[in-house]
């Protein structure tokens, strides 16, 4: 419970930390707002005295009578004035403060380490900047103005009774005790309830994700009516709990939701009216008067609770928005130094995520320019971790990595990114033309320039058989397999033309010629390039400047494929591994035709 409370305390902060900027006109708005509110009262108060007027005995007072139609227009004309006038500032500061969030939201994004990226789901990202910004949208454009409206109409009514006569106030109110009871009878234990309903519907959702994902192999099996059982088992209890708790509650509120209706509350002020006009308290225009106003009290207190649900879902809203725009900025050096070539040194190198053991310990290695230096080694040994220190996707925690003789730490990541091109296994390529995409690297790229380093990636013919060409768009006319996109990566990594690449696993979706033809390509064009590049396949490297075995994050070993051959140590063991591996897999066609 105290967790809940801090959370909401802290999602409120946040939230009222959003609105500071626009809290002017969130204030002008409802100033508005509950002027036009209070003088929608103008039209039930003067038809009360209207009649009043009418109904006086002796000669008609025209004049009382015109004076009060007035009223009753202007009044009118105000309220509509006032409350549009309102929605319209509080709209605009809606406008400003969802721009201003997006602004700081892609500030932020340009600002945080490239690892955020890779530790962060792009959910969060997503839904912080998309449907976490229009959850405010509703508070800021309309909460404020009709929560004014909810709290000014029923007391300046009220206000109006007790000027008549106090006992009409109270008989205004008279419905309202039994829905406050029903309703806080049937909000107990909602917050329970709303926890018990998400954790089903996150195993309902948990379900079908396991069945979409794996319907493949279900299906292979034959085992379609067992994976279902699992979806059904979920949606099944989430159902029953649902309707267990639902059921009695709509009930309830159907019941109670009657002391709200207009009829009743009508029935109930003539009611009681008749009586107090027996009694000599009231004149029958009091009492018209009283059931006028207490008709319009009702629709406040819906608007009173959509506006706390909207409350809630801004505050939820606000506090991931928050989390996001708090996300560490990646630390920039308050005087910029430039590289002075592309040299790349790991010197005594060490890194750790977080409080996890380190995944780096002491690595030294020099990368000189125009050569191809290879990572190899097993799962988990730092090889890729080593390769993101260098792009600046995490920061070292101890020793240093130097481009150019100057510590990547005090080089602008804008110029950082100007030196520094980098392939990851996991492509990205963005919904636009491929030509628009290889762009990415170099926006003024000629086309033939494109055609040169698609060419140099060995992807140019494939490009050139897609319905379009270049100009084909990616996921309509643009399919590509895996290994095809990236190879577009790779092409606009090359675009790029940094003298340093760096290549983490670039070609793990490409089959063994594809990927033979790339680092071909990668090696014609290395020339007075720096590249630094993680592959799994041994026989895709042994043409390298320099192999380095990383082992449980040390170098374990580093040379030429024949020297760490003749050392006969990690590497002689893995590359004995690999063509015992390549041999087998030869052999396979033999057995495939036997089993067919």
């Amino acid at each position: 419970m105290t967790t809940a409370a801090g959370g909401a305390e802290q999602g409120s902060s946040a939230l009222a930390e959003l609105r500071r900027p626009i809290a002017p006109m969130t204030r002008l708005g409802v100033l508005l707002g509950g002027i036009g509110a209070l003088t929608t009262l103008a039209p039930f108060v003067g038809i009360a005295e209207l009649g009043r007027t009418l109904l006086a005995p002796g000669p008609l007072d025209a004049t009382r009578v015109a004076w009060t139609a007035v009223v009753i227009a202007v009044g009118t004309v105000l309220g509509w004035s006032c409350t549009g006038a309102a929605l319209w500032i509080t709209h605009l500061a809606d406008g400003r403060m969802q721009a201003e969030l997006r602004r700081r939201l892609v500030r932020k994004l340009g600002e945080v380490g490239l690892g955020w990226y890779s530790e962060t789901n792009s959910g969060r990202v997503r839904k912080a900047a998309q449907d976490d910004v229009d959850d405010l949208h509703h508070l800021i454009a309309h909460h404020d103005v009709e929560l004014a409206g909810a709290v000014v109409l029923p007391l300046g009514g009220l206000a109006y009774l007790l000027w008549v006569d106090w006992r009409l106030a109270l008989l205004a109110l008279a419905t309202l005790p039994i829905y406050f009871v029903a309703y806080g009878f049937m909000m107990r234990g909602f917050a329970d309830k709303m926890r018990e309903m998400d954790s089903g519907f996150a195993r309902v959702s948990a379900a079908i994700a396991e069945f979409v994902h794996g319907i493949a192999v279900v299906k292979s099996f034959g085992q379609t009516g067992r994976a279902h059982a699992g979806y059904r088992r979920a949606v099944d209890e989430f159902g029953e709990r649902y309707a267990g708790w639902v059921r009695p509650v709509l009930r309830l509120e159907a019941l109670t939701s009657m002391a709200l209706s207009v009829p009743v509350i009508a029935l109930v002020g003539v009611a009681g009216g008749t009586w107090f006009v027996q009694r000599g308290w009231v004149t029958p225009i009091d009492v018209l008067a009283e059931v006028l106003v207490a008709v319009v009290l009702p629709s406040t207190l819906l608007t009173l609770n959509q506006g706390f649900t909207a409350q809630r879902k801004a505050v939820a809203a606000a506090e991931r928005l928050s989390g996001l725009l708090s996300a560490p900025a990646l630390p920039v050096a308050a005087e910029p130094r430039s590289p002075q070539g592309n040299l790349v040194e790991f010197d005594g190198v060490e890194f750790g995520y977080a409080a996890d053991e380190p995944v780096l310990r002491g690595v030294d290695l020099t990368c000189r320019p125009g050569t191809v230096t290879a990572l190899v080694g097993p799962s988990g040994a730092g090889k890729s971790t080593l390769a993101k220190l260098l792009p600046r996707f995490y920061d070292v925690t101890g020793g240093a990595i130097r481009l150019g003789g100057v510590d990547v730490r005090e080089i602008a990541p804008a110029e950082l990114y100007r030196h520094v091109g980098f392939v990851l296994q996991d492509v990205q390529l963005l919904h636009g033309t491929v030509a628009d995409n290889l762009r990415l690297g170099r926006p003024a790229a000629t086309e033939r320039e494109l055609v040169a380093a698609a060419e140099a990636t060995r992807i140019h013919e494939r490009i050139t058989r897609l319905p379009r060409g270049y100009e084909s768009v990616i996921g309509e006319d643009a399919v590509l397999s895996g290994g095809e996109a990236q190879r577009v990566s790779i092409a606009r990594a090359l675009l790029a033309d940094t003298p340093v690449l760096v290549l983490d696993e670039a070609t793990a979706y490409a089959d063994p010629e594809s990927e033979a033809e790339i680092q071909e390509a990668l090696s014609a064009v290395a020339r007075g390039r720096t590249v630094l590049v993680i592959a799994h396949r041994l026989s895709t490297i042994t043409d390298v400047d320099r192999i380095v075995v990383v082992d449980r994050g040390r170098v374990a070993e580093q040379g030429t494929h024949a020297e760490l051959l003749a050392a006969d140590g990690r590497y002689a063991r893995m590359w004995a591994e690999h063509e015992s591996t390549t041999d087998s897999t030869a052999g396979a066609p033999d057995g495939g035709g036997a089993a067919r």
